[in-house]
């Protein structure tokens, strides 16, 4: 297991975005479609890094 300062950084910053944004409710106790969006979008770049990058998986 390796990965420098940034990789693990970008981990971090990726991992709040997504689980803020996946478990994120409005006033309604409904999900917003943005919110759902982008949080799966930050999960993907999330994997890719994790896998490739610092498991070096791929």
């Amino acid at each position: 297991m390796s990965g420098s300062l940034i990789d693990w950084a970008f981990l971090l910053v990726t991992g709040f975005i997504s689980y803020h944004a996946l478990t994120h409710r409005n006033e309604d106790g409904e999900n917003d479609i943005g919110h759902l969006l982008f949080g799966a979008i930050a999960l993907l770049f999330f994997f890719r890094v994790l896998m490739v990058d610092i498991l070096k998986v791929l």
